[in-house]
């Protein structure tokens, strides 16, 4: 059905993770379909240092703040006379959940006029299979969304419930500053960490499979995911029709970990499709693929660019439609 813009409402939303900051300005019609109008990023690595010491730094702060006043610039940008009022929800996740100072980010914040919520790992997970789910109607779906401090895990219908949601405290930053000491990181680090993974990770499936849940597609969101088809199309400048409804194979994903576990960080940073601000983070990212891909049992996933800030929209626009 062709998107209505007769009925369409316009949104901003942000979300702030462990290492980047994004923000989404969509328009969504009557009937819930959701029209991209605008995209930023910026990786602020506001979780730097949280997994040791639970508390976030105050440049990290500044970053992220900084970020998000460039983002309220460019959404003046999208203000027209029919748009006048864009509402804007910010969202934070795993570092600001994990950080014992997360109220001084959320003053900072407020300072700037953007108010944030830090919302706990189910609700990030059921935005993002919300998401995730918007192009898959009636299929079974594992949704997997690695993040920096934390992945998420969905089993369920798109279009209908979900069915078994977990979010763990496994991110690439997480990964990295845990586990990975040298450079590149050693066999026995990345063992070290697949092997505390698996643990961590295993009885999640280990459920599904007794619920007899059986997917028909996995798919992954986020940064990790979008990486990796960026590296195995080499892709110079990013390309989203090239990225979004991409399927990689284990295949694919194997290569491009023995490509980026090859080198050490400043020739990783090089890489073409590799963001090198991602480059300190982007082989546990891969390491957290693998494994989810080993436990759920799957030989690929398709990456989907529609994650968890389109959730987040759909969300703000069903309950203003509610509430009208």
């Amino acid at each position: 059905m062709a998107f209505d813009d007769t009925s369409a409402r316009r949104f901003a939303a942000i979300d702030i993770g462990t290492v980047t900051c994004r923000m989404l300005i969509a328009d969504v019609d009557r009937a819930g379909h959701i029209r991209d109008v605008d995209r930023e990023y910026r990786i602020v690595n506001l979780g730097e240092g949280v997994d040791a010491t639970g508390v976030l730094k105050p440049q990290a702060i500044e970053r992220a703040v900084c970020a998000v006043a460039d983002f309220m610039q460019v959404l003046e940008r999208f203000r027209t006379n029919r748009f006048a009022n864009i509402p804007v929800t910010a969202m934070a996740t795993s570092a600001s959940r994990d950080a014992k100072n997360a109220d001084e980010f959320v003053c900072a914040l407020r300072a700037v006029g953007v108010e944030l919520s830090v919302i706990p790992g189910e609700r990030e997970a059921a935005l993002s299979f919300s998401g995730a789910s918007c192009d898959f109607p009636g299929e079974r779906l594992f949704v997997v969304d690695v993040g920096g401090g934390s992945t998420e895990v969905v089993a369920g219908v798109a279009g209908d419930q979900v069915l078994l949601a977990r979010s763990f405290d496994i991110g690439c930053r997480r990964v990295t500053e845990r586990f990975f000491h040298t450079d590149p990181p050693a066999p026995e680090e990345l063992a070290r960490s697949r092997e505390w993974m698996r643990e961590t990770m295993a009885p999640y499936f280990e459920t599904a499979r007794a619920a007899g849940f059986e997917a028909d597609r996995l798919v992954a969101v986020a940064g990790t995911a979008t990486t990796v088809v960026a590296i195995r199309e080499a892709l110079a400048r990013y390309d989203t029709s090239r990225v979004h409804g991409a399927v990689v194979t284990r295949f694919d994903l194997d290569a491009v970990y023995e490509q980026l576990i090859a080198v050490p960080l400043e020739r990783r940073k090089l890489i073409v499709g590799l963001d090198p601000g991602r480059a300190p983070v982007i082989v546990a990212g891969m390491v957290i693929l693998q494994t989810v891909l080993d436990l759920a049992g799957v030989n690929s996933f398709t990456v989907s660019e529609s994650d968890i800030l389109h959730g987040i929209i759909l969300a703000e626009d069903s309950n203003r439609r509610f509430a009208d």
